[in-house]
């Protein structure tokens, strides 16, 4: 075997030196043939010449002394090119791989020499340093480097594992294989052979060669390379010439170059802070940010572990979390680290990346620590969050907050949102004047006028704040003395920042005006405890925006109470005072206003007293809400009274109130609504006012009921011992719509029958239908036969009737007709006898029912209807007393032309009947009667508490 001299060198540990550069260099360029650092190192002292024009160029042996391969780019870890001398450790890692991996023919190395350790000049041995195998992870698992040996005949005669695995032949394919044939180019094998020869007369020679692949076994071309090749000459133990050939491939070291350039980019000009963790977690490498971040040179930082960069939890956890990368292997992205730096008090924040690098062969070596500085992104982050926040608190403010027109609902709307989204611990104090209903509530100029705490809210607890102002109680009346940030807030219309107790709980307070329309409504307090972030300019933003709009809500709310008060007084002062009385009828009623949350509606009801001891029956209901709803009512409840006095007909009076309606929205009135009605149009951009309505006519004396309805619910009717059923009166259009006529249902009414007029908030909700109600209604009319008042309650305690999304009116009558013991009916003939007949009928029924002080007038009276019945009327005659609470009398006869009284001069001899009977008489009137008309008065009972008129002084004051 050939001895292969080589230099001894000093022992080197394989973690240090070149091994520790070529691992640090390719953590940053990859586990596979990254930047090697100074892998490429070379003997030191070589002269060597590369061939660029011819493949064969190089160092004859004694161009300068010991010609071995040098450095072709800078050593390990040191960017001078002064580092490290690994070229003879190449030499002799090689010779070692030659020594263990050689594959021998079968009757062995030629000459079967030994190799030999060598010897310092001193004659001891190098020892294991020098003939130490190499471990995983060195320089030779980056790089393509191969060794074989040619024998005396020119022949291999020595092939290594490496040589195997860089040029793909095995050992027993190579042994013998003449390399000039092998691998050169036909043109070249002469001067290759030539310099065979050199060599085997013992020169030495290095170079670059091009070379080509034997032919594979299939017969394909075999592929081409260059190499860089070093060739020593070497004896046999027969002193015959060889040589030992160590062979790179330039590829590789070309990409090691680059690989290196690029290192040394990462460690030298990176923007971010790059740091290589060794096993035992200490930094093995750091780039010049990271120095520059830290403090101190590239050097200084050799060694350190994160407990010198972060504070203990946080390197606790980072230490964990890079054990974890090096046992399993998996990377971590984005890991947010918290810290300091050097000289500053500033918290600074990283996202660091971690990830295990491995040698060549797979063996792990470290952790690469990728970190950037992301303070100003988190703070970036933070506003951004910060913003969106706020953002989505005054959406939330928008959508919570003026849901209900209550001003202390709308105020506690306001602390649901920002407690504990914005604070801690809020309060709403509104203007005590505000809330007794004052037209434009004024605060004092001082700011320090009373104020209502209607709201308060608190994440932590109910209970006071330790050390903070005296707590105030909500529903109590209290103010804010003048030199208080409070006061000044209200006086100023500016928020203010409140100084928190020492001692307290609370860290900071903003006390924000509640303003809206440029007025001050009241003052909003948000409180945040010790441990939250204070307010800053941004919070004090939003919290003026959150006070505003619930400011804007509170005042709506306002303004909407005061409609609705307002509205609710009109519409009571129109309903009828008290309960109402009718001849032959027993009257209970109800009316229910809807809640505050539904504007006053245009329910109505009424019961008015016509002659005869008549009663008419309505009840309406107008469409829409609000105050013009409750106006529009009182015109229409008005025209009814109106109506009725002129004792129409129900169809009649129906037909004037839907002219009257239709008249309402319209600024021409009736006439003008009239005449748009009958032309075309376009658009209609009048009001449009609807109403229903049911009116009723009820005659205590013949207990006939004659209705007509309007787009109204039916009338329900029970009779005694019957059940509740509804009466089919025709509906008709509403009022408003006009055009169609009306329909009138007379029906006779039994003695003790219960009748029911209601709006349609009685039986419908959203809950139920109306059809559902109806039913509802007609079966809680079980027991007619109870007190009308008991009535009433029942059946408003059985319905929904505190749904409060509409009105409620409820009108029920029980009949009971007039006696016929109460009735004077007389038939007179059309002659002059009949007045006399007339007076007589008159003193005989007043006797007998005990009205003797009311005979003079009532005779009187009668005298004269009568005798303008005979004078200015037709047919018949017919006198009719009836008694009740009143007294009243009849003169009926077919002529259709009505009495119609006059002043009469002094030099006139007639024409002061009527005169004379509007005098004496409490009330008179005449109406239309189918067969003619009806003339009437009316006297009240002399035990009514009314004083009778002297008939004697009536006749003296008409002269």
């Amino acid at each position: 075997m050939s001895e292969i001299p080589a230099k001894a060198t000093e022992s080197e540990d394989p973690s240090d030196g070149a091994r520790a550069g070529v691992a640090g260099d390719s953590a940053v360029a990859g586990a596979t043939g990254g930047a090697m650092g100074d892998a490429m190192t070379r003997p030191r002292g070589d002269a060597r010449t590369e061939l660029t024009n011819t493949p064969w160029g190089g160092t004859p042996a004694g161009a300068s002394g010991d010609a071995r391969p040098r450095t072709t780019g800078a050593s390990t870890g040191d960017p001078t090119g002064t580092g490290t001398d690994a070229g003879t450790d190449i030499g002799t890692d090689i010779g070692a791989d030659v020594h263990r991996a050689t594959a021998k023919s079968p009757g062995g190395p030629r000459g079967g020499a030994s190799v030999e350790p060598s010897v310092e000049p001193s004659g001891e041995p190098l020892g294991d340093a020098m003939w130490q195998s190499s471990p995983p992870g060195s320089i030779y698992d980056y790089i393509k480097v191969a060794s074989f040996s040619i024998g005396a005949d020119g022949l291999v005669d020595q092939w290594s594992l490496r040589a195997e695995q860089l040029f793909g032949i095995s050992p027993e394919r190579a042994l013998g294989m003449d390399p000039i044939e092998a691998f050169f180019e036909p043109d070249q094998r002469e001067r290759g052979q030539r310099k065979m020869a050199e060599i085997l007369d013992g020169r030495e020679w290095t170079g670059v060669v091009p070379f080509r692949m034997p032919a594979a076994e299939d017969g394909g071309p075999g592929d081409e390379g260059l190499a860089e090749v070093y060739v020593m000459p070497t004896t046999t133990e027969d002193g015959e010439r060889a040589a030992v050939c160590i062979v790179v491939d330039v590829r590789t070291l070309r990409s090691i170059e680059t690989d290196l350039a690029a290192s040394q980019a990462i460690f030298g000009q990176s923007p971010f802070g790059f740091l290589l963790i060794d096993t035992d977690l200490r930094v093995r490498r750091a780039n010049k940010r990271f120095a520059s971040v830290f403090g101190g040179n590239v050097e200084s930082h050799r060694g350190r572990t994160v407990h010198d960069y972060l504070p203990r939890s946080e390197a606790e956890r980072v230490a964990a979390t890079l054990r974890r990368v090096l046992e399993t292997g998996d990377s971590i992205t984005d890991m947010h680290v918290t810290g300091f730096i050097p000289g500053s008090d500033e918290r600074r924040h990283w996202s660091i990346n971690l990830y295990r690098v491995h040698s060549g062969s797979g063996r792990p070596i470290g952790i690469a620590w990728l970190g950037t500085d992301i303070t100003s992104r988190r703070a970036a982050a933070r506003e951004a969050a910060a913003a969106r926040r706020n953002l989505a608190l005054l959406n939330e403010a928008g959508a919570r907050i003026g849901n209900s027109l209550d001003l202390e609902t709308t105020a506690r709307e306001l602390l649901d949102v920002v407690v504990p989204g914005f604070c801690d611990l809020a309060t709403v104090d509104l203007y005590q004047g505000l809330l007794a209903g004052d037209e434009t509530p004024r605060a004092l100029a001082d700011g320090s006028a009373e104020l209502r705490r209607v709201a308060f809210a608190s994440a932590v607890s109910d209970a006071p704040f330790i050390g903070g102002p005296a707590p105030v109680a909500v529903g109590a009346v209290h103010h804010y003395p003048f030199n208080s940030p409070c006061a000044d807030a209200l006086r100023t219309a500016r928020p203010q920042h409140v100084p928190a107790e020492d001692g307290g709980l609370i860290q900071s307070t903003l006390a924000v005006p509640m303003v809206a329309h440029d007025t001050v409504v009241g003052l909003a307090q948000f409180s945040r405890t010790k441990g939250s972030e204070p307010f800053g300019d941004r919070d004090r933003a939003l919290a003026v925006e959150l006070a505003a709009r619930a400011a804007v809500c509170i005042d709506n709310a306002r303004l909407y109470r005061r409609e609705h008060e307002r509205a609710l007084i009109l519409q009571r002062s129109l309903l009828p005072p008290g309960d109402p009385e009718a001849s032959g009828l027993d009257i209970a009623c109800r009316y229910l206003p809807g809640n505050a949350a539904t504007e006053v509606g245009g329910d109505w009801f009424d019961v008015i007293e016509l002659p005869g001891h008549r009663t008419a029956l309505v009840v309406g209901d107008v469409m829409g809400r609000g105050l013009r709803a409750a106006v529009a009512m009182g015109e229409l409840r008005t025209a009814v009274r109106t109506l009725a006095l002129l004792d129409l007909e129900p169809a009649e009076v129906l037909s004037a109130l839907d002219e009257i309606a239709r008249g309402l929205g319209t600024p021409g009135g009736v006439q003008q609504a009239t005449r748009a009605a009958r032309q075309p149009r376009d658009a209609d951009l009048s009001e449009v006012y609807l109403a229903t309505c049911v009116y009723a006519v009820y005659d205590s004396v013949t207990r006939r009921c004659t209705f007509a309805n309007a787009g109204h619910l039916p009338p329900v009717l029970v009779e005694p011992g019957e059940s509740a059923l509804m009466l089919d009166v025709p509906p008709g259009m509403p009022l408003g719509v006009g055009g169609e006529p009306f329909e009138e249902v007379e029906v006779e009414l039994p003695e003790g029958a219960l009748l029911a007029l209601y709006t349609d908030g009685l039986v419908e909700s959203r809950d139920h239908p109306l059809d559902e109600g109806l039913q509802a209604f007609v079966g809680a009319l079980t027991d007619p036969s109870r007190p009308l008042e008991d009535v009433c309650d029942h059946v408003l305690n059985t319905l929904d009737t505190h749904h409060g999304e509409d009105d409620i009116a409820l009108l029920m009558a029980r009949v009971q007709g007039l006696p016929a013991d109460s009735v004077g009916d007389w038939t007179l003939p059309r002659e002059p006898r009949s007045v006399g007949r007339a007076r007589e009928y008159a003193r005989t029924q007043l006797t007998a029912w005990d009205l003797e002080p009311l005979v003079d007038t009532t005779e009187l009276l009668v005298s004269e209807l009568v005798t303008n019945a005979l004078r200015y009327g037709e047919g018949e005659i017919r006198l009719r007393l009836l008694l009740d609470r009143t007294l009243v009398c009849e003169v009926w006869d077919a002529g259709l032309v009505q009495p119609r009284r006059r002043r009469a001069r002094d030099t006139d001899e007639g024409g002061r009947g009527l005169q004379l009977v509007g005098l004496l008489s409490a009330a008179w009137g005449s109406r239309r009667t189918p067969a003619g008309k009806t003339v009437w008065f009316e006297l009240p009972l002399p035990d009514g508490g009314t004083p009778l008129t002297d008939p004697a002084e009536a006749l003296l004051s008409l002269f």
